[in-house]
């Protein structure tokens, strides 16, 4: 409606002409009183009549404002009252104070006021809580986006079940891209006939057609080792909660029939481009492949690796042609290098030494430098002792350097060889990986997610004992211009013997080959036996650890160190080595707070329980029957609970043997 001010400018130009008529009036009246009167009577109808239409024009327009906004109100009640969208208002005790009909029929009551959110929608609570100001929540078998104005103590429900539903099914329906792998195909056919390679061609087959067919999954093989498989992500999480039963039905069945053999399944998914999903796939397949087969990698778009499977001991299927191929390569990128550098992982162990000895000696064999760089203070006792024999032999002591004296005297053609990791957190220094571009990869553990990027070689294999098992093959091949020396072959020595705790476990024949190779260059057992010696205070301080030992399932034993007690890495983990001897014990977990502020995990198994799965969800790793993590910013008793949980997790997924 207008406002006075609004209608008295409007009325002022009116004003003034009525001024000037009748100015003009009084001087025509002067000289014809007549003429004066009738202009008079003229004007004066004039604006009786304006002033009227002036009066009927107001009073039309405040009856149409009138009308109006009587429309906007109905309008906005009928909206409020009527519009598919929960209204709420709600007091400072979650009690609900009105709310619109929508809202009250989505909770098929009549009426809702009066009750306490706690009864009607509990899941609101911890939005209002946290103030949170939307979230989607699930309520009466709806989704609702849930809108909360904390000030206005308001909620607003808008129904989304209809758009999740939609959602869920443009996800389910996005093309994912596997491929199948059988491991030791060619190794089980080598010495097959015709009609027996026809026969296990059928066989596997048959079974994998049977699989795809009851699972929805097109299959194709494309050659006669490898299978790839088209679905949708709906079928993929029906496959991940079976925990891709197939590698356990084929393992079975082939084993039978006296070939046992294993499949490895790439899996790529979560993009809508199929050459992305191509090269997912493949790199998940070699994923699954490096840390040594019968399992499943499912690469998402964000990096992570789920990993199934990987339930048995990975078969020894590597030849001494890759070796050999290995080593020449090895020797050829040591040739075109001004200098080798060699770095194991943080806190070296026997085997990292002892392996980066080795390679130091294919640096010299080739004519050329090379420096291993360690931290003298991470060293554990074994290592130490090992160092002081070392120490005696200034030509062999004089090539240990710093990470900082590493990083001075590097150049752009300095080849840089990892030793018994490929984790860039774990090295020694970080630093040389980005200051170096030829670097080479030596290893024994299974592939992580985490790898060291783009090395020239890299020369992994989980079927080995050892990273100084791996060395000493790669040994055999290089040009005969050094002799290997006592100490240098029993540093080799002591790196097989402490990782296979004294040929016990993980041991294959190709471990005794390497072994007798070194036995023959001299190596000294008894002085890998001095190496290994351990004090009467860490005897007892692991025996204070292993007197805590408890059964938390059958053949699972954990053993959690007092709080107040530091351990480090080699003490837990010859705790949990030593509670593997006991009878009854098939898996053995052994928690304890370390000097760096970490609390450190050790798990050895004899191969019935994966303590590699269980490492993994804790994001931690290792082998099957050896594995590892630290858990920052936690205690001993916390990380209890952790492990308590991720072993219940793995029994649950049927991963026990």
């Amino acid at each position: 409606m207008p406002s006075h001010l609004e209608r008295r400018q409007v009325r002022l130009p009116l004003y003034g002409l009525i001024a000037a008529v009748l100015v003009l009036l009084g001087v025509l009246s002067y000289y014809n009183w007549m003429i004066g009167a009738a202009g008079y009577i003229v004007t004066g109808l004039f604006i009786f009549f304006i002033f009227r239409r002036i009066e009927k024009a107001k009073q039309e327009t405040e009856e149409y404002i009138s009308t109006l906004s009587y429309r906007i109100k109905k309008v906005g009640e009928e909206a409020l009252m009527e519009m598919p969208i929960g209204i709420m208002l709600i007091n400072d005790d979650y009690y609900i104070e009105w709310t619109n009909p929508f809202i009250a029929s989505c909770f098929q009551e009549d009426s809702l006021v009066g009750r306490s959110l706690y009864d009607v929608a509990d899941a609101v609570i911890p939005l209002i809580k946290q103030e949170v100001e939307t979230e989607i929540i699930s309520m009466h078998d709806r989704k609702f986006r849930v809108i909360h104005k904390a000030e206005e103590r308001l909620l607003y429900f808008f129904d989304v079940t209809e758009q999740s539903e939609i959602e869920k099914l443009y996800h389910d329906e996005r093309t994912v891209i596997a491929y199948i792998y059988l491991d030791n195909y060619d190794e089980l056919t080598q010495g097959m006939d015709d009609h027996m390679r026809s026969s296990l061609n059928n066989l596997v087959t048959s079974i994998l057609n049977k699989w795809a067919t009851n699972n929805g999954v097109f299959l194709k093989r494309v050659s006669s080792e490898r299978f790839m498989g088209v679905f949708n992500e709906h079928i993929l999480q029906l496959l991940e909660k079976s925990k891709f039963s197939i590698l356990d039905e084929v393992r079975e069945t082939t084993s039978k029939q006296n070939v046992p053999l294993t499949l490895s399944v790439g899996v790529g998914t979560g993009v809508s481009s199929l050459p992305e999903l191509g090269e997912q796939a493949q790199s998940s397949l070699d994923l699954a492949l490096g840390r040594g087969g019968d399992q499943v990698a499912v690469k998402q778009p964000n990096g992570k690796v789920k990993f199934y499977g990987g339930k048995t001991n990975p078969v020894e299927k590597r030849t001494r042609v890759r070796a050999r191929v290995i080593s020449h390569a090895l020797r050829d990128l040591v040739a075109e290098s001004d200098k080798v550098l060699i770095m194991g992982h943080k806190n070296p162990d026997m085997d990292a030494i002892g392996s980066a000895i080795g390679i130091l000696k294919v640096a010299q064999m080739n004519n050329r430098e090379g420096y291993i760089v360690v931290n003298k203070q991470e060293i554990d006792v074994g290592v130490r002792r090992m160092m002081e024999e070392i120490r005696h032999k200034e030509e062999l002591y004089s090539c240990f350097i710093t990470p900082d004296q590493a990083y001075e005297i590097a150049t752009d053609d300095t080849l840089l060889v990892v030793v018994d990791t490929h984790k860039p957190s774990l090295v020694i220094d970080e630093r040389l990986l980005h200051r170096l571009e030829n670097i080479i990869v030596i290893d024994h553990h299974r592939r992580g997610e985490e790898f060291i990027k783009n090395p020239l070689l890299v020369y992994m294999e989980p079927y080995a004992s050892s990273t100084a098992e791996l060395v000493t093959e790669l040994l055999e091949y290089q040009p005969k211009n050094g002799k290997i020396q006592m100490l240098e072959a029993t540093a080799l020595l002591a790196g097989i013997i402490v990782d296979t705790k004294s040929f016990t476990l993980r041991t294959g024949s190709r471990t005794f080959d390497a072994a007798s190779y070194l036995r023959s260059h001299g190596a000294d057992t008894v002085l890998v036996q001095k190496f290994l010696k351990e004090d009467i205070h860490t005897y007892i301080k692991r025996a204070r650890i292993i007197e805590n030992v408890y059964f938390y399932e059958e053949g699972i034993v954990i053993a959690a160190a007092p709080e107040d007690e530091i351990s480090d890495n080699v003490l837990i983990a010859q705790a949990a080595d030593t509670l593997l001897t006991m009878d009854g014990v098939s898996a053995s977990f052994v928690i304890a707070n370390r000097p760096d502020g970490l609390v450190g995990i050790s798990a050895r198994s004899l191969g019935e329980v994966n303590v590699q799965i269980v490492m993994e969800s804790l994001n931690g790793g290792g082998h099957l029957s050896n594995a590892a993590t630290q858990l920052p910013d936690s205690t001993v008793e916390e990380a209890e609970k952790a492990l308590q949980n991720a072993i219940a997790e793995y029994l649950e997924g049927g991963n026990k043997e």
